[in-house]
């Protein structure tokens, strides 16, 4: 990697890239397991009710828990993969690594934002849901 083509605001070192990956996959490993919680919430309320408001909400949450699995999982499959590019630079060029810019990964963090933003926003949206039929 050649740091004399990449622009000084979007360098980065490979420890700083490092932590961000590791950081994520301990949010995102969090998010997974609170998803779980979710998923039992929301069987109670399924349980417990059977209108057709009701119905309707379970079935959106479900959907809702669905994609957001899918999209963990693609956000962690990513992130490893950015990782694993990373230690193979690293296995390369042992001496150099310490001292070698790298493109930010402006596209993960994008995503990452996003989705704690969407993540946040359907926490409030479940967070009523059950306020409603608990």
């Amino acid at each position: 990697m050649n740091s004399e083509k990449i622009p000084v605001e979007d360098r980065r070192y490979m420890g700083e890239l490092h932590d961000d990956h590791q950081r994520w996959a301990k949010e995102l490993t969090f998010y997974k397991d609170e998803l779980g919680i979710w998923k039992n919430r929301l069987a109670e309320v399924s349980i417990k009710n059977n209108s057709t408001e009701e119905r309707a909400g379970v079935e959106h949450f479900q959907n809702q828990f669905i994609r957001q699995a899918e999209v963990i999982d693609e956000l962690m499959h990513d992130i490893n993969a950015h990782e694993t590019e990373l230690v193979q630079y690293a296995k390369e060029h042992p001496v150099a690594v310490q001292h070698t810019y790298f493109h930010n990964h402006t596209d993960l963090e994008e995503r990452m934002k996003r989705f704690d933003d969407l993540w946040a926003e359907l926490k409030a949206d479940f967070q009523r849901f059950l306020s409603k039929w608990m």
